[in-house]
């Protein structure tokens, strides 16, 4: 554990999901391959549809709605359904088609095997300050089986823009009727959860799962208040 700032009463913790309470990398890996291969069953003219094909729609959709980016799932959904216009389905058909992808795609983005010391330190915590899930992607907590944990899940798209974006941070300290400086955010992303929660005016934990230096990588932006290399140290701040 290494302290950069001063570290201020802590009566509230906010958590990123992905990377931060799991290791997220092999999920996203086989709910990327499952769903894709749901795409292109669906019809004879996607069976030789690429991820690259995939991701050139998405890139497009992005550039015609900058605004999508804000919502990961229903970026995903868009794409989807994008694919399967352009090989000529009707619009009905279409939006069906992508609803069925995207069911695909939930069930395998749920299956994650969460760690005992999640559920230890998440346990722990929760009996002594409100605990609260901020995410920008498509990670559902009650699916997780985590859900009980938090007072309430924010994700990107519904309750506002993406972090960095201060608009959950802010909806989070209002919603707990805490200040957001008495709240301690805990993510493993520099930019978006270390820079993004200073910014709004929380206190930043940054969890360094994956042994990174924060004086040699490029996104760096800010310093967080304190880092961590396992959940479980979250418990010697309380």
């Amino acid at each position: 554990m290494k302290f950069y700032r001063p570290l201020g009463p802590i009566k509230a913790i906010t958590f990123d999901l992905d990377d931060t309470l799991y290791d997220n990398y092999p999920v996203i890996r086989k709910t990327t391959a499952e769903s894709h291969a749901a795409l292109q069953a669906y019809h004879p003219a996607l069976r030789e549809f690429t991820p690259e094909d995939y991701q050139a729609l998405r890139d497009e959709l992005l550039r015609r709605e900058p605004e999508i980016y804000h919502d990961v799932s229903e970026w995903r959904r868009r794409s989807v359904e994008l694919a399967l216009l352009n090989a000529g389905l009707p619009a009905a058909q279409a939006s069906a088609g992508a609803r069925d992808v995207m069911s695909v795609f939930h069930q395998w983005r749920s299956a994650v095997e969460m760690p005992e010391e999640t559920h230890q330190t998440l346990t722990w915590l929760g009996e002594r300050v409100p605990l609260v899930a901020i995410t920008n992607g498509n990670a559902d907590p009650q699916k997780l089986g985590i859900d009980h944990y938090f007072q309430f899940a924010l994700r990107a798209g519904p309750h506002g823009r993406a972090k960095p974006w201060q608009d959950m941070y802010h909806l989070a300290a209002e919603r707990l009727g805490i200040a957001p400086q008495h709240i301690l955010h805990v993510g493993d992303d520099l930019t978006t959860d270390v820079a993004g929660a200073l910014r709004a005016g929380l206190q930043a934990c940054w969890i360094n799962l994956r042994d990174g230096n924060l004086m040699k990588i490029d996104d760096a932006r800010l310093l967080p208040h304190v880092e961590i290399h396992q959940l479980a140290s979250l418990t010697s701040l309380l």
